[in-house]
């Protein structure tokens, strides 16, 4: 039961932030591998990335990948959620004295992210990729022009096999690693902090929404330059035998963004992936936490 509920936390969050992580993915693409300054900027900012994608691609475009998205989240946030959830009922994460370890957080939070999105990352690598389609005027990476999830995981499987399917992962997990320890650990970390502090009545709903708030201001700042390269070793151009032609790997993507594009190369998009990540980890814990109570309640 905790693994559903924390899918279907997740994709209630998915609904509302996917528009935001469209205009993400574009920004982090725009201007890859180039100067500050060499290129036109499509997008100058969210607001402006979402105007101008509902102008020359249609407000329906800012929905692109929504399936694959949906069932990323429920994929990876159902196992890294519900896998933490046992944990911490399970009492791993706290020390003998009964107080919260940050060190066992964390540690729980990254293995738990890792094994959901290992699993998840031939949705997520298609997700990108459809979410990065746009029309030839305002279209920024590499355009694969797939026509829908299950085409493009078909095709990909067909062309690369299994290998192909999973080409980037290793890439991602760092993204993940960072982003979820720091995301539940200082979720839970805060959450502690305010019960203590008794700001509000126990069991309020509001101390779960100062957690994920405090959280998501964290992920994005922790996560945002793994993100950045995630979305770039995801979209590259393959060879006829699916080995990347832009990137050797992690390393070679974080030193050639810096090197040629500077440190704010590798925050590309934080505007986008604060105004994403931002309501989405406050929704998506926000949910989680609330599901799991009104579970608890009932189940008693």
């Amino acid at each position: 039961m905790d693994f559903l509920m924390s899918g279907l936390a997740a994709c209630g969050a998915c609904l509302f932030t996917n528009p935001l992580e469209v205009v993400k993915t574009r920004m982090q693409l725009q201007g890859e591998l180039q100067a500050p300054g060499t290129y036109r900027r499509h997008y100058r900012n969210v607001f402006h990335a979402f105007i101008t994608i509902g102008k020359v691609d249609g407000l329906a475009a800012l929905q692109k990948g929504l399936a694959p998205a949906l069932l990323y989240q429920f994929l990876m946030n159902g196992i890294r959620l519900g896998t933490y959830g046992l944990a911490e009922a399970g009492g791993c994460l706290h020390t003998a004295e009964g107080t919260l370890s940050p060190v066992r957080s964390a540690a729980a939070g990254a293995l738990a992210g890792v094994m959901g999105a290992y699993l998840g990352s031939p949705i997520y690598m298609v997700k990108t990729h459809l979410q990065a389609q746009a029309a030839t005027e305002i279209a920024v990476g590499h355009q694969y022009n797939h026509q829908g999830m299950f085409q493009a995981l078909i095709k990909i499987g067909q062309k690369y096999g299994l290998v192909g399917l999973w080409r980037g992962a290793l890439g991602g997990l760092p993204r993940v690693i960072v982003g979820s320890s720091t995301q539940l650990c200082t979720f839970s970390s805060t959450k502690d902090l305010v019960t203590q502090w008794e700001i509000f009545p126990p069991q309020s709903w509001k101390v779960a929404l100062v957690a994920a708030m405090v959280s998501s201001i964290a992920v994005v700042l922790a996560m945002t330059p793994f993100d950045v390269v995630s979305t770039r070793l995801y979209n590259q151009p393959t060879d006829a035998q699916g080995k990347g032609l832009m990137y050797r790997g992690l390393l070679d993507a974080l030193l050639q963004t810096a090197r040629i594009e500077g440190i704010w190369g590798m925050y590309k998009g934080i505007g986008a992936s604060y105004f994403r990540l931002g309501p989405h980890t406050i929704l998506s814990l926000f949910f989680w936490d609330q599901l799991r109570t009104l579970y608890y309640v009932y189940t008693k």
